[in-house]
């Protein structure tokens, strides 16, 4: 009995590290997107365009398999707490890897339609430092996720108001160059359709931050006050 006690225990262990691992592939995966999609923006290299937007089907396939996994786990395994902390926030982490993804290859389609025109596409704006800052959100969250650390959590969330800040300034910089100049507004309106793409990537990597934050602390930090804090608040 005992011997079946701790095999149990070890597969239990073993699936828990599938999802781990799981999740930090997909990471990397979806990264990968968005420095490629970025790389294709910056050379017009269609190729690499296609490869970006055809490699979201196994971002896509990653997500059911790690959320059948995690459901598998719920339903048989009954995980105390902790661990049910964990397989939450792999099935929460997951679903916005999944959005990055999604994020990545419009990114990739915007570029595609901005390289494919009969005028040669020029870049309107810089780009590149903002989607860096949004990568290194989400290697700092994926870091802390495989770590089992939150302490990047405020840094993620600083770094999220200068994408935020920067995605404005853009706008309005773009705002600017149509109403300059009309035949400008076909290519600054994929360019912010670009920027926004990044904008939301940054989101996505603070939620994830915030989840590793509720996975360690078992707090969930995306709401600051409570409904109910709120409310005696207005009174």
């Amino acid at each position: 009995m005992a011997m079946n006690m701790e095999h149990t225990h070890k597969q239990f262990d073993a699936e828990l590290e599938r999802i781990r691992t799981g999740v930090l592939t997909m990471g990397g995966l979806v990264e990968s997107q968005i420095v490629r999609a970025m790389e294709g923006l910056k050379t017009g290299n269609l190729e690499l365009l296609e490869e970006v937007i055809l490699q979201d089907r196994e971002v896509n396939r990653m997500n059911v398999e790690l959320d059948d996994a995690c459901g598998h786990i719920i339903v048989l395994r009954q995980p105390a707490a902790i661990d049910l902390r964990l397989v939450m926030t792999v099935m929460r982490t997951v679903a916005d890897l999944e959005r990055i993804g999604d994020e990545a290859k419009k990114i990739a389609k915007a570029a595609r339609r901005l390289h494919s025109g009969t005028v040669p596409y020029r870049g309107l704006v810089y780009l590149s430092r903002t989607a860096d800052v949004a990568v290194s959100m989400l290697r700092q969250a994926l870091d802390g996720f495989a770590r089992a650390d939150s302490s990047a959590a405020e840094t993620v969330e600083k770094q999220d108001d200068q994408v935020d800040a920067a995605f404005k300034a853009t706008m309005r910089q773009l705002i600017t160059f149509m109403m300059e100049d009309p035949r400008t507004i076909s290519a600054s309106l994929e360019v912010l359709f670009i920027a926004k793409a990044i904008e939301r990537i940054g989101d996505h990597a603070k939620n994830i931050s915030e989840y590793v934050v509720f996975m360690t602390q078992g707090i969930d930090v995306r709401y600051p006050k409570s409904t109910a804090e709120e409310g005696q608040s207005e009174n």
